[in-house]
């Protein structure tokens, strides 16, 4: 999430109670999570395995949770509670804002775009040319929709991300502040949910087709011309690069990145990248050829484990 103006470090810091460890001048243009951070972009780490990993990302304010040498080209915000200190971040600089007419008045819908009853569009939502939003969708806010695209009746679109941290008596919503981006020429089905990004874009690619009861997590991005059949769930930031192929219940895990071209055939589970180009099946999914061959070989041991008994008796 880039921030309208920027903020000055030392402003930042005194809205979360922080202390610093750098240039308290200087200006900060965005709020981020670690998965989408750019120069000039704050983030947080709270674990100290994960210290180096934010060090060396494009981040250049950090909230952390121990005192610490800044590197060359960090600034550092020392806290109790990074975690809390950045949501209050958000909860600030992008506050709810409770939807109260089916059709928020700062919407921006192409005149010749089809809503038909009961669509809910929200804040400051963009809707192009050609477009159809059947009854019943729900669109939150600062989602964009291209142009020639289909959301068949009850799908919700730009819902929060699922994402917590476990306290000692209850898990901690992270505060989502980013959005869904729709591009031209997809269809969505029936009862999806497109969850936003925690900080950056949820996205799916031009052309792209999405069957009914689909689930894509925060900060998914769907390449172009990507087929998925009905109820696959994807878990967040995972990629699929162009032209992949997600048969009916097929669950991803989350963070993966699924190469241009994968097939991945019916009810198996991704628990790692994939190369581009290969058809898949099982859980954890393997190459469909390796699954069927050992399949095969599978259904003859029986027999020969019996061929070799009769050959000893």
């Amino acid at each position: 999430m880039k921030l309208k103006n920027p903020v000055p470090l030392k402003e930042i810091a005194r809205l979360a109670d922080a202390e610093i460890i750098g240039d308290e001048n200087a200006l900060v243009l965005g709020i981020n999570e670690i998965h989408k951070v750019e120069p000039g972009d704050l983030m947080f780490v709270d674990v100290a395995k994960y210290f180096k990993k934010a060090f060396k990302s494009a981040a250049t304010f950090i909230l952390i949770n121990e005192q610490v040498e800044a590197p060359a080209g960090k600034h550092l915000l020392y806290c109790e509670d990074p975690f809390s200190a950045y949501n209050q971040l958000v909860a600030l600089y992008a506050p709810v804002r409770p939807l109260t007419v089916s059709i928020s008045e700062t919407a921006k819908v192409h005149p010749s775009a089809i809503l038909e009853p009961n669509v809910i569009i929200g804040h400051d939502v963009k809707i192009g040319a050609g477009s159809h939003i059947r009854a019943n969708v729900v669109i939150h806010e600062n989602s964009i929709i291209g142009e020639n695209v289909i959301i068949q009746s009850g799908s919700v679109i730009g819902t929060d991300a699922f994402y917590y941290k476990k306290r000692p008596d209850q898990f901690e919503k992270m505060n989502s502040c980013g959005r869904v981006v729709i591009e031209d020429d997809v269809e969505i089905g029936a009862c999806c949910t497109i969850d936003r990004g925690v900080s950056g874009d949820t996205v799916i690619g031009k052309g792209s087709k999405l069957d009914n009861q689909v689930h894509l997590g925060h900060g998914v991005v769907v390449g172009k011309y990507c087929l998925i059949a009905a109820q696959v769930g994807v878990a967040g930031k995972t990629i699929l690069e162009d032209g992949v192929k997600l048969w009916g219940q097929v669950g991803v895990s989350a963070r993966l990145r699924l190469g241009e071209g994968v097939e991945v055939y019916a009810q198996s589970g991704v628990s790692r990248d994939l190369e581009g180009g290969k058809a898949y099946f099982g859980s954890p999914a393997i190459d469909a050829k390796e699954w069927f061959s050992d399949y095969r070989a599978a259904k003859r041991l029986p027999r020969e484990v019996d061929e070799l008994r009769g050959e000893k008796g």
